[in-house]
């Protein structure tokens, strides 16, 4: 039997930093990790992710360098050799956090966690069981690939986000069902690299939890670089052909239509694990969006906490994971803590990025909000144009009596860099008045949101005025 303060079941980053942060505030932490450690952020989600986009940018970026007086041959992709640099860069961050936990004094128990009574978890193993008594235990679990009822889309051989991790080649042809950030990611990966692309989306336009405009600009974007999206499109069936599949479709717009592809990629959501961790002992119920929590994180059984995917609060993102992981055992730990969801920075890290924190524009004028908006192009930027990343835009949303900055919205190179600016600015209620004090340095991208606040009141300055409907 293990004793101990604080037991985290899954070492995601959720998980992980939960207990650095208990272990620095002086408690014992026993994390419990049927898996990998790091979870699927850093084995099969976020790292291996952005290390093979930054595999598809430099391949972009040399099929262009003839526009910066570079002559190169022509790029040749080596798949293997990608596929090698992402298993290097993620399992050296897998070390890292062993690192951490292990200077920490944090212990770590492999098994399957479930809660046995209160305030104990029964750990199962190969090696046998284990029980943990702890006076407060934090679920981190995460979340797994979202299964759908569309006829032939639990097909084996239909790809997840974690299986696209682990294709030995390209497929020649792939279509992506989905179009929230998993779904846009892989597109505009697979896109650069040469596959050609179909993403398929059942709303009226992709990324639809992000500001309208983005949605609008990325699509053309993507577009132009050769990949066939389809919105407002429902998916009726996947079958299998010989050379791949068949996917049926329907929309308003383009009637019945299929579409022949080597691969499939279901991208359409995520379900939290809930699953098999011995809720009901304890009188906890979870919802298809997770276990109930408050704003402490805090479930309806005494001294058990949910964080991050597993949790039915705060939107899916690692960095929200790790925010209420913080919280969590500050809480249990008698310090104040509680969970405030409204400057949560969101990104997708296509190739160029989409990057947004607050309010969209329909969201602040469903609100209720007297809205005035300004943009900026990222054409217009100084450095953007010397380093050819001239895609997108800044925007701001902000409110007209006040000049509260209500979001900020971004697509472009770096747009998951400079979201953090628009983050401080909402988080801090800043207005237009206060914003326009800083100085923002030259030449860099972010002179663009500075113009793009002055371009709410009509007076950017380096671009014309745009004219006000009256």
């Amino acid at each position: 039997m293990i004793r101990t303060q604080i037991a985290i079941v899954g070492t995601g980053p959720g998980g992980y930093v939960a207990a650095l942060r208990a272990a620095q505030l002086g408690a014992e932490v026993v994390c419990i990790e049927k898996e990998e450690l790091g979870g699927v952020c850093l084995n099969w989600g976020c790292i291996p992710t952005k290390a093979l986009l930054r595999t598809a940018e430099v391949y972009d970026l040399l099929g262009r360098a003839g526009e910066f007086g570079v002559i190169v041959d022509e790029p040749q992709l080596d798949w293997q050799t990608a596929m090698e640099r992402m298993n290097q860069v993620k399992s050296r961050l897998i070390r890292g956090v062993r690192t951490l936990l292990n200077q920490a004094g944090v212990q770590v128990v492999s098994g399957q966690a479930s809660l046995a009574r209160a305030n104990t978890l029964r750990v199962t193993s190969s090696e046998g069981d284990e029980t943990i008594v702890a006076d407060d235990i934090v679920l981190a679990t995460g979340s797994r690939h979202l299964d759908v009822p569309i006829p032939g889309l639990d097909d084996p051989g239909i790809l997840n986000s974690t299986s696209m991790l682990q294709l030995e080649e390209l497929p020649a042809s792939l279509a992506v069902v989905g179009s929230g950030a998993i779904g846009v990611e892989f597109a505009s990966l697979m896109g650069t690299l040469g596959v050609e692309v179909t993403l398929i989306e059942m709303l009226p336009r992709i990324t639809p939890l992000m500001d309208e405009t983005i949605g609008d600009m990325l699509a053309r974007t993507l577009r132009r670089r050769g990949i066939t999206i389809h919105t407002g499109t429902r998916v009726t069936s996947v079958t299998r052909t010989e050379a791949g599949y068949r996917v049926a479709m329907t929309s308003e717009k383009e009637g019945d239509l299929e579409i022949e592809t080597e691969k499939v990629l279901s991208a359409i959501g995520r379900a939290p694990n809930v699953e098999g961790l011995g809720l009901e002992t304890v009188g906890v119920q979870p919802s298809r969006l997770g276990i109930q929590v408050d704003d402490r994180m805090r479930t309806v059984a005494p001294h058990l906490y949910a964080i991050g995917d597993c949790a039915a609060e705060g939107p899916m993102l690692a960095h929200v994971a790790s925010y209420q992981g913080i919280i969590a055992v500050e809480d249990a730990l008698g310090h104040t803590a509680r969970a405030d969801y409204s400057a949560v920075p969101y990104c997708i890290f296509s190739l160029p990025e989409a990057a947004g924190v607050g309010l969209t524009e329909g969201q602040a004028r469903d609100a209720g909000y007297d809205v005035k908006t300004g943009m900026f192009p990222m054409v217009a930027n100084g450095k953007a144009l010397a380093y050819g990343e001239t895609e997108g835009f800044v925007k701001i949303v902000s409110e007209t009596e006040n000049h509260a900055v209500l979001g900020v919205h971004i697509m472009g190179a770096h747009a998951s860099d400079l979201i953090l600016e628009g983050t401080l600015l909402k988080q801090f209620e800043v207005t237009l008045d206060e914003a326009e004090q800083v100085i923002h340095p030259h030449p860099t991208l972010g002179e663009a949101i500075d113009e793009a606040m002055l371009a709410v009141r009509d007076r950017p300055l380096h671009i014309a005025p745009p004219r006000r409907r009256r």
